[in-house]
């Protein structure tokens, strides 16, 4: 039924002018899925996120996983890992954004769970992944979330695995987007405990390939990092 209400839902074209405004409280993810039809949210594209095809090409990211794709949302990302051999698991904190997940995973015949929970309180043991990668769910969390959400991740991530995280830059200035775009600064001091950086790359409206598939053009940052054997510097 979850699924039928998002199918069904509105269709004001208003809703692709922007993402939800945080700035009056936080977000209700699972109503908006259910009251708005999921092709029609700001976010959502068919075709997969370019920092994440680009990790897969040079191999950064490699077959089988497994693979934990946060905040995944309608699953795109994560039906896309999964055609090229990725043992995928999707968590979302929206029943519907799930549904629909799982309805196109067996639409187009491809392997991959999907499960509703949150990020803070991961439903997987510890160790469970040798990769996760994140398409804004971090710069959409409260900021009282972000040290719990570093914690969980590094759990479920085996030592030596890697986190791809990408999010909306402190650089961009358009209405669209979370209210509050974050700083490298602010995002590596959070993830820095329990990961090493290797790599982060900073893309202007200029240079970026498209968000979404709506043509948004939005600064961003994408880092890449590897989990810590242990987190640094030790605990006292």
């Amino acid at each position: 039924m979850a699924l039928s209400m998002a199918q069904g839902a509105s269709r004001d074209p208003s809703v692709r002018a922007r993402a939800p405004a945080q700035s009056r409280g936080e977000v209700d993810w699972p109503a908006l899925y259910a009251t708005v039809e999921y092709t029609r949210l700001p976010w959502y594209s068919p075709r997969p996120a370019g920092w994440l095809v680009e990790a897969v090409a040079q191999r950064w990211l490699r077959p089988p996983g497994p693979l934990l794709d946060i905040g995944c949302g309608a699953g795109t990302n994560a039906l896309w890992l999964a055609r090229r051999g990725f043992r995928v698991r999707g968590l979302d904190l929206a029943p519907v954004a799930v549904a629909i997940a799982r309805q196109r995973a067996s639409r187009v015949g491809v392997s991959a769970t999907f499960t509703q929970g949150s990020i803070v309180a991961a439903p997987y043991e510890d160790a469970s992944f040798a990769f996760a990668v994140d398409s804004g769910c971090f710069h959409s969390l409260p900021i009282a979330d972000r040290p719990r959400y570093a914690r969980e991740v590094a759990r479920v991530i085996r030592p030596e695995g890697l986190l791809l995280v990408t999010w909306i830059a402190r650089e961009e200035t358009g209405e669209y987007g979370p209210p509050h775009r974050l700083s490298l600064e602010e995002v590596v001091s959070v993830l820095e405990p329990f990961f090493v950086v290797e790599g982060t790359e900073f893309a202007g409206r200029s240079t970026l390939r498209a968000w979404s598939a709506r043509g948004h053009r939005l600064s961003r940052y994408t880092a890449r990092m590897r989990r810590r054997r242990s987190p640094q510097p030790p605990p006292r």
